[in-house]
């Protein structure tokens, strides 16, 4: 990635709705080189998609629970196991293989406390393979960011 390509990526992020004008103009670019370099980015995998930032409040989703997960043992087919259900678990916004005591990371989104114990009882307690689940609670965001500072 050239410098070009890092201001695409810094504009994007910061508005996905540009038009193409728009952002080849706050590039320095003419409206053709900049779509063929925006076309490359996500050719190649850099831009994976485009998408709305959504209150997540606003949704009725204002709970933050960050879980820790261990599974018995963690095979291959067991992690691969674990990590195909959770994909397929809409709570879940993020999971995160780790290193240390735990083998996963979840961010999950829920309603209020009654509908995370639901999710425990009837979703994740479920799966196979796990060994023990740690619950943390958030009691607010400080710092909310989705662009990356690409140098």
């Amino acid at each position: 990635m050239d410098e070009i390509d890092k201001r695409i990526l810094a504009e994007l992020q910061s508005n996905a709705r540009l038009t193409n004008q728009e952002l080849a103009d706050r590039v320095a670019l003419s409206p053709s080189p900049c779509l063929r370099r925006v076309r490359s980015l996500e050719k190649q995998g850099v831009i994976r998609g485009y998408h709305a930032s959504v209150d997540q409040e606003a949704c009725g989703l204002p709970i933050n629970v960050f879980v820790l997960v261990k599974l018995e043992k963690p095979t291959e087919e067991n992690m691969q196991d674990f990590e195909h259900h959770i994909e397929m678990i809409d709570e879940v916004l993020e999971c995160f293989l780790m290193t240390g005591n735990h083998d996963y990371l979840l961010h999950v989104v829920s309603e209020s406390l009654k509908s995370y114990e639901q999710f425990i009882r009837k979703q994740l307690t479920r799966l196979p393979n796990i060994a023990s689940i740690e619950s943390s609670f958030a009691f607010g965001q400080v710092k909310v960011k989705t662009k990356l500072p690409v140098r």
